[in-house]
């Protein structure tokens, strides 16, 4: 349990410089002072996160928007009145305020407000933004509990305020607001159903953007074990024979394949229901990493819903690893 003591020590951790691992409904975050270059910098050392990747800058509500941007269009302002706090990360022109470290160089700023009670008293004891990615090394799993964080980034960080476990399990939706008309750039927590529904218009889904934005390196969210995308039909069949020549398989079972007994070194029966699928994503991949697999066998849940965001973290955990 985290204690008002507990805030405090973490809200002058980061007034001084350090980083602070802190729980969202997403992910656990490695937040620094956004207003912070240096302790932005740090951010990215830690991480092994190439400078050009920008950050998400966290604040406590809507109503501290004008601190960090320099103007909010009407669509950005409805999406914000609907869904934060919440898992929904709008992208806007940077203001003043937001160092360029943080924004990997570019004139726009990724900002939202999470829905966790942590991470809400942590930005109140502040009194201001938090730039935070994801608590991991760059391009790996997601942590989705204190201990993640702890087991992957250990004494490089300086407070970690655990939460329990994240209760969304996956990103939040990044959208671009900078012109009229938004657009998804990463697929997350809030669905584009949800987001439609409350603009009134389709939005298109681009799976690369003219603007970098978190996430959407070539390879992410990857484990140690090479992920090997199939068809659900020959998730089975194709398992088994990895593991027959000689591979230690781990397999991502379908539902429709529930009851099937699968000759796999570890299986993981995914959730019918997405969200828990999503709640539970990347502490599957981390099993079976910890299982000691080399490759993992999934298919991709139909793109609707919570199934598009889970699609994208599956895709680029199954795309070419970052270089050293």
């Amino acid at each position: 349990m985290v204690r008002a003591n507990d805030i405090a020590k973490a809200a002058g951790v980061l007034r001084a410089g350090g980083l602070v691992a802190f729980p969202t409904e997403t992910v656990y975050g490695l937040g620094a002072n956004a207003a912070d270059s240096a302790a932005v910098a740090r951010v990215f050392k830690v991480k092994g996160r190439p400078p050009s990747h920008p950050l998400i800058v966290h604040i406590g509500g809507a109503e501290h928007l004008g601190d960090w941007v320099q103007d909010v269009p009407a669509a950005a302002r409805l999406l914000a009145e609907r869904f934060w706090p919440g898992p929904l990360t709008l992208v806007l022109r940077r203001g003043r305020r937001v160092p360029l470290e943080a924004t990997g160089g570019l004139q726009t700023v990724a900002v939202r407000v999470p829905d966790h009670p942590v991470a809400l008293a942590l930005l109140a004891a502040f009194r201001g933004g938090v730039a935070a990615p994801s608590a991991n090394r760059f391009g790996s799993v997601s942590p989705t509990t204190a201990n993640h964080v702890r087991a992957e980034l250990g004494d490089a960080v300086d407070s970690v305020l655990d939460g329990g476990p994240c209760k969304v399990g996956v990103e939040s939706t990044i959208v671009d607001a900078t012109g009229e008309i938004p657009s998804v750039l990463r697929p997350g927590g809030v669905t584009r159903e949800d987001l439609e529904a409350v603009l009134g218009y389709p939005l298109a889904v681009h799976s690369t953007s003219r603007v970098r934005v978190p996430g959407q390196h070539p390879s992410h969210y990857a484990p140690r074990a090479r992920v090997v995308l199939v068809e659900p039909e020959k998730v089975v069949a194709e398992a088994e024979l990895a593991q027959e020549l000689g591979h230690q398989v781990g397999v991502f079972l379908p539902p429709s394949f529930a009851n099937a007994t699968v000759k796999a070194h570890t299986v993981v029966a995914v959730p019918g229901s997405m969200d828990a699928y999503a709640r539970g994503l990347y502490g599957f991949l981390r099993e079976l990493d910890q299982q000691g697999c080399d490759l993992i066998y999934a298919s991709l849940p139909v793109e609707e819903g919570l199934g598009l965001a889970i699609a994208n973290r599956l895709c680029r955990a199954a795309g070419p690893r970052p270089s050293a």
